[in-house]
């Protein structure tokens, strides 16, 4: 009997066995390949943090709160965010497969999946199953597009997972001059100057933490004027220094910390743009909105590639984004080697998934590999 990796209740990861249905019509059945969760909002889910109890509500346009215990109901719930597999068996109307080809798409972690032609594509010959895995996040990054890149920019993006390490290498290919990477984790910010970052810092590492302070540090040195230029105006004060250009004209944020969000803020100059992707899971307990975003006159933009229309729609839709991001993973133009990491065999499954929650230094995106 085929099994699929599942949450039996928050963070209690276990494979659970299953029954294969029989085919409908337009059905067909998948023997997966290769399979990768998400490290961001499925692990919110997961652990059953606060947020799982305040959904969206679409008609309201608002999150409307509900009973914690019937968030807790919610599980069991099925694990995984993406899977590449081989088709095995077609429905008597299966127009666009036939057994033998190759297809990926968004399905849960578990050894087959039985279901219709529609929700699954087929995998390009050009593209490795470890780079079809990638599109998620490459999706999920190019969301930053409305963050406004713009040539010659110096962009900082906080946090090294999968999305931010695609955030970095579209801000290069967006026209920034200088890319700042920064993760507490070696291993992310060595991928992240292999894949053409300028610098990296661990935030860990800096004094009291600042990485804000360190990123402005990076961008130049102030320009103490002291009282020269100072006038009064209509009884105000104006000091020239309020201007500063210091710090990055873009701040991305892709980590889901609510201190990363701090310092994003921190480090952007004057005037700049907080590029907000993170999808936060507890309170805002360290975010400090009456310093550098109450004076420096920042834009604090929250984007999401499924929050649909688009800002620019029609222009730009998901299925746009889709076909741009899966071209850029087939060309190269956008590097996926080294993302997928660690790659463990599916018997591993359920040791290797509670690891991303539990030691996430171990891990980049994780890639479960099956017979």
């Amino acid at each position: 009997m085929p099994r699929e990796l599942i949450a039996t209740a928050p963070r209690v990861p276990a494979f659970r066995p299953y029954d294969e249905p029989a085919l409908g019509p337009t059905e067909i059945r998948v023997r997966t390949e290769l399979a990768s969760p998400k490290h961001g909002t499925e692990l919110v889910g997961y652990r059953n943090d606060p947020v799982a109890s305040r959904p969206y509500d679409s008609a309201w346009g608002a999150v409307i709160p509900k009973d914690p215990a019937q968030a807790r109901a919610s599980f069991p719930r099925r694990l995984g965010n993406m899977a590449v597999g081989v088709v095995t068996e077609v429905g008597s109307g299966v127009t666009r497969f036939a057994v033998g080809d190759r297809v990926f798409g968004h399905l849960p972690i578990r050894e087959t999946h039985t279901v219709t032609e529609e929700r699954v594509d087929p995998l390009p010959p050009d593209v490795s199953a470890e780079a079809a895995l990638c599109l998620d996040p490459v999706v999920m990054a190019l969301a930053i597009r409305d963050a406004g890149i713009r040539l010659g920019d110096r962009v900082a993006v906080f946090g090294l997972g999968a999305i931010g390490l695609f955030a970095a290498q579209l801000a290069r290919l967006a026209g920034a001059a200088m890319v700042i990477a920064v993760d507490p984790i070696a291993a992310r910010r060595e991928l992240a100057l292999a894949q053409g970052a300028d610098v990296t810092i661990d935030p860990l590492a800096e004094p009291e933490g600042d990485t804000g302070l360190a990123i402005r540090r990076l961008t130049g040195a102030p320009d103490y004027t002291g009282g020269a230029g100072t006038r009064i105006v209509g009884g105000y004060t104006e000091r020239p220094t309020q201007t500063s250009n210091l710090g990055v004209d873009v701040a991305i944020e892709t980590s889901g910390s609510i201190g990363a969000l701090h310092h994003a803020i921190r480090s952007a100059r004057f005037g700049g743009t907080v590029c907000v992707v993170s999808f936060y899971g507890r309170d805002a307990t360290g975010l400090l909105l009456g310093e550098e975003f109450h004076i420096n006159q920042l834009t604090l933009r929250s984007v999401r590639a499924e929050s649909l229309p688009m800002r620019d729609a029609p222009a730009w839709t998901l299925d746009r984004m889709v076909h741009v991001g899966l071209d850029w993973l087939r060309t190269g133009r956008l590097r996926s080697d080294g993302i997928l990491f660690p790659i463990v065999p599916f018997n591993d499954a359920v040791e290797a998934y509670r690891a991303i929650d539990e030691q996430p230094e171990q891990s980049i995106k994780l890639g479960i590999r099956f017979p």
